[in-house]
């Protein structure tokens, strides 16, 4: 089987990192190369980021040269994501470089999950943890689902990709 390779950028909970490793394991099986190019700090590197050691600006600098290189947002929903003020930011970073941006709900989740309020904004789909539905959105399908799979009734969202 062929690999097609995709530059993404993995917009996560750094408590969700596992998720983005299984991420990528998942589209590996459907054939997808998914070259990740989102920080994922090491523990000691994190507090220093939590301990506002190092300037916001800075931060922001490093995240929009590693969004750059990608060509697709892809936001890991987790039960804390919707409370994470970077990972809005990052969304809203993706919006404005004009990138297609994919929600997918962990492994796991049931029920109401809340949604980081950009990836409501901005999101040109929210797929559920199932490879199939993951390839679809990597290959621009506008599919918007519940992390059971069932169509969302909301589909709300401000971004179009041409």
């Amino acid at each position: 089987m062929s690999k097609t390779i995709k530059n993404v950028f993995v917009s996560h909970h750094h408590k969700d990192d596992a998720s983005v490793d299984g991420l990528t394991r998942l589209a590996a099986g459907k054939g997808f190369n998914l070259r990740n190019s989102s920080i994922r700090a090491k523990p000691e590197n994190q507090k220093r980021i939590d301990a506002k050691k190092i300037p916001e600006q800075t931060i922001k600098r490093l995240l929009r040269m590693k969004m750059r290189w990608a060509s697709q947002l892809i936001v890991v929903i987790g039960k804390e994501t919707h409370s994470r003020d970077w990972v809005n930011w990052e969304i809203e970073q993706a919006h404005k470089m004009g990138m297609p941006i994919i929600g997918v709900y962990e492994n796991g989740l049931t029920g109401n999950v809340e949604i980081p309020e950009k990836l409501l904004d901005y999101g040109t789909a929210r797929v559920s943890w199932r490879s199939d539905s993951i390839i679809d959105a990597l290959k621009g399908a506008s599919n918007f689902q519940n992390p059971d799979g069932t169509p969302s009734d909301k589909m709300q969202s401000g971004n179009v990709v041409c």
